[in-house]
Formats: structure tokens, sequence, C-alpha cells
């Protein structure tokens, strides 16, 4: 199976762009809530965003930071970025980008009101001094080592149109003024996105001076659209389909592993937890022979055969292993299903417990069977599963702030992490960090795992800028959250997967979105 890596090389050697292509026409599986890439850090978004809007990085294809309006950057001290604005740099109506409108972007990103999930997250306490009209600098109030990844999340936006307008503006066009490769020709909510050739774009003109995209939701339906002839590719093709497409000369689908991580999240921070039963009223979650045991219950192999049909990988830790940071010696946790009975024994749970666990049924691919597949395997070794699937708009706030003082609600919960950097540390501070907003630590740790030697690790390395040493210390909290205090039950890591009408072919990508700049045909 080819890499990311490997399919950018096989784009320089096999695959083009067709210059004189008028019309592409696609089929989305998630649309996004709003045109304004300030409001909703949401993965639909921020893909939709990249088309219109350049960061002042940008994300290649393994999901590093790589030149977008800022043509070079380096740190001159722990608390300084420099970064040189690329020269002769245009809005789509032909304004120049100052940097003016680059601090305004960064101040608006992170200060967005009623924000469902802030940019802050990859700006907080950065300020921008201007040096002169195409150099700018970055001040952070502590080290910062991952500034040029977390640019790559903040899209700048023209100041004079974007000032004081919102998602009504944005999603009618008239604040949609951007440096990226398309322009906006119309968007209905929940149904299409139009979006035309930007001649004058600073990376060349693409080749597509139309394009349409449809947003279809419906798995079946997105594949019978790419039948039909009503759309020239699709993301997110039902794995069930996947056979067929691939046995149909007609079509091309390909795939690669993304930052998307399907994981268990553990309830580990009341002494009754509310949907474990027949345990006389303890939690064994807060054991970690317990939350062992739950994780060799589980055969990764299975459900990546079985339920994702081969466009999964186990998963050994929350970021793959190709990722700044992550673990080089943890593997998957070995099924077996007898060591999983005798360690509930030894935690004195010889006859095993009641537990609930819930999943979105609408989010992630095939989130509902992957959750009833963990369930029938938690139930052979003694922990009596139940499912509660529902959908994501219900699930998402319950798991998150549903229970007594907006704390989560649920006992074990299936969830799906993408990372917004590239790298691990983002990934372990937000979900594995104990809760602290002053530090910005534990924000989505909807299990309360916490670990003050975790912490120490995660926090230190968010704050050195020497790349070797911040591996190191990234690598070992890895292995102390997944490997000694199974903190988190990771199960697989997903892949992108697209299907085609030849001789389109959509170039994977290890950033978890779909790009209409990835659409090549072959020679």
């Amino acid at each position: 199976m080819k890499t990311p890596a490997a399919w950018s090389l096989a784009a320089l050697l096999c695959l083009s762009a067709t210059a004189g292509a008028q019309e592409l026409r696609g089929g989305f599986a998630l649309d996004p809530s709003s045109l304004d890439p300030h409001y909703h850090n949401f993965s639909p978004n921020n893909a939709v965003a990249q088309h219109f809007f350049d960061g002042l990085t940008n994300f290649d294809r393994q999901n590093q930071p790589a030149p977008g309006l800022a043509e070079s950057w380096r740190a001159l001290d722990d608390l300084t970025w420099e970064f040189k604005l690329r020269p002769g740099l245009h809005f789509s109506d032909g304004q120049p980008v100052t940097v003016e409108d680059v601090a305004f972007s960064l101040q608006r990103a992170q200060f967005m009101p009623n924000s469902p999930s802030s940019f802050a997250m990859f700006i907080a306490g950065t300020r921008v001094e201007k040096v002169d009209g195409t150099t700018l600098r970055i001040i952070t109030t502590a080290p910062n080592p991952i500034v040029p990844n977390n640019l790559a999340n903040v899209m700048i936006v023209r100041k004079a149109v974007a000032e004081g307008a919102g998602t009504p503006e944005f999603n009618n066009g008239t604040a949609m003024v951007g440096t990226g490769p398309y322009r906006y020709a119309g968007f209905t909510p929940g149904t299409q996105l139009v979006m035309t050739r930007n001649p004058d774009y600073w990376g060349g003109a693409q080749p597509y001076q139309r394009v349409t995209i449809t947003f279809i939701r419906n798995a079946a339906a997105r594949t019978a659209a790419l039948l039909s002839g009503s759309v020239d590719f699709i993301d997110q093709p039902p794995t069930g389909d996947l056979p067929r497409l691939r046995g149909d000369a007609r079509f091309n689908v390909t795939q690669g592993v993304t930052a998307r991580t399907m994981y268990l999240h553990i309830d580990q921070f009341r002494n009754a937890s509310p949907y474990v039963t027949g345990a006389d009223g303890r939690s064994p979650l807060k054991d970690a022979r317990v939350r062992r045991a739950i994780s060799m219950a589980i055969n990764r192999e299975a459900i990546v055969e079985r339920v994702m049909e081969g466009v999964a990988e186990p998963a050994a830790q929350i970021m793959p292993s190709f990722s700044f940071g992550a673990s080089r010696s943890i593997q998957p946790t070995r099924f077996d299903p007898e060591g999983a009975r005798r360690l509930l024994a030894d935690a004195g749970y010889p006859n095993g417990f009641g537990i609930t666990l819930h999943s979105p049924n609408d989010r992630y691919v095939n989130d509902a069977r992957i959750a009833q597949a963990i369930a029938q395997m938690l139930t052979r070794v003694g922990i009596r599963t139940e499912v509660d699937a529902m959908p994501g708009n219900v699930f998402f706030t319950q798991a998150t702030t549903g229970g007594p003082d907006r704390t989560p609600r649920y006992s074990l919960i299936l969830l799906g992490f993408s990372s917004g950097t590239g790298e691990n540390a983002s990934a372990l501070r937000s979900l594995l960090g104990t809760v602290n907003a002053e530090r910005a630590m534990g924000a989505s740790n909807r299990g309360r795992y916490s670990n003050p030697r975790f912490d120490a690790l995660v926090w230190e390395a968010l704050h050195t800028v020497d790349n070797t040493r911040r591996a190191a210390l990234l690598e070992e909290a890895t292995n102390i959250a997944f490997a000694q205090d199974f903190g988190a039950i990771p199960i697989h890591h997903q892949h992108g997967v697209w299907a085609a009408r030849k001789p389109y072919q959509v170039l994977p990508r290890s950033y978890e979105g779909t790009l209409v700049m990835d659409v090549v045909t072959a020679n």
C-alpha cells in the first residue's frame, strides 16, 4: 500500500493535471458549518477554507508545515519567530496582502465570539510585530516550538472586508476575499459549494475553471452519484462498496493513512462510574489493570479487516508512528482474551462487570459498527457491554459536559482524534493532560486521565524549541500514557479513501480532509 509520501512521488512521475479541464464535480461526505475560516475549528470547515485562503504556513502532504503566504521563517530566540511574506502577494480582489492583514487575522481568530471550537489554542498569547512591509515577528509569552505548525491552521483574511463580518457575510460571499487557489462563486449551506479558478493565485493557476462540490452525507448516495456520473469524485466511499469500485475499470480508488485515530476514552475520575454495573458500587475503570484488560480484549486486526474492510491500520498510540514525537517502541496491544480475563480477576473482578459504550453513529467512518464490534469483544472476556450510539450533535455535548457540574457524562466512549498540528504534542496535551484551563491542558480529556509525570513531560515539550530534546520528551510521555497507564485505548488509524471516475485520481494526504488541489488526471 502506498504511503502519502509514495503518492507524492507517484504524482511527480505518473500523474498530471489537465490544463484544459473546465469543470470538476465532487461529492463530499461532510459539509462546513460556516465558510468563515475563523469561526469553527472543524475538519470540514478547515478543508474548505484552504481552497479560498492561506495561512502564513500551509500543511504539506505529510501534514508538516510548508511555506504559505510566508516564504520563510526562523526562530530568533525562544519567544520570537520571524516570517518573511512572499513578494507581490494579492487578495482575490486585487488588493495587496499586508502585515496589518496578518495581525488582524490572528487577533480575529483568537477572539472569535461564540465559536463552537476556537482557534485560540493555536495562537493564544501571541502578538504580531511589524518589521517592514514584508517582514513580521510573532512574539509568544512562553517558548513555543510549534508556532509554524500552529499558524497553518489560521487563515489570513483581508481586514477591510472581514472586519465586522461573520458567518452570514462569508456564506453569501461578501467577505470571501482570500489568497487561495479558488474564488467564491456560490454556497448553499448543507447542499452545494461552487468555486472558480483564481488566475492570479501565487502558487500557479489551478487546472479547473469551475468546481462544484455537492455535500452528500448518505454514503450509499455518494456512491450512486459517482456511478451515475453526477460527480467526478467522492470522498469516504462506503467501505462495503470498495471491492466493487476497485473491480470496475471505470474508477480509480486511492487511500492512505491519516492522522485520524479512533480510540476509547475511559472514566478515571469517579469512584462510582455512572454506566458501570455489577461492580458493587466501585469503578473498575480506575484500575490500570482493568484498562489494560480492555485493550487486550480488542482484536484490532479483526476490526481493520472486517469492519473497516482494510481502510485502517491497528493503532498503538494516538498519532501514527511517522508523526513527530510518536513512540518508536510501542506496538498495538496484542489480542489476548485469556490474559484479559486473568487481569480482571487480579483486579478483583473475576466475574467481570457491566458497562455501556457510548458512540456517535454519524461522525466517523463505521463508528457505530466499530462500537458494536468492541462491545462483542469486551463481552467475551466478561465485561458485559451494551452500545448506545447516537447522532453526533447529541453525543459530543453529553460526552463533554453532560454530567454533573459540566463533567463528561459517560463511562466508556468511542471517539476519533485528528491532530491539527501534524505532531504529537497537541494530541497529548488536549486528550490526556490533566484538565487545567489556565494552561489549556486537557481540553478534550473526556476520561479525566491524570498523571503528574506525564503532565510535566508534555508541558516541558511544549516549551522546548530544540527538536531532539522535544521528541524525546514526547516519546516518554506517550509511553507512559499508552504502554503503562492505558490512559486511553487506541483502536486504529483511519485511512482516507477516495474514488474517482477515470481519468481523475485523488492523491492521498495524511491531513484529514479533501482538497480539490489533490485531484489530478492520469497520463
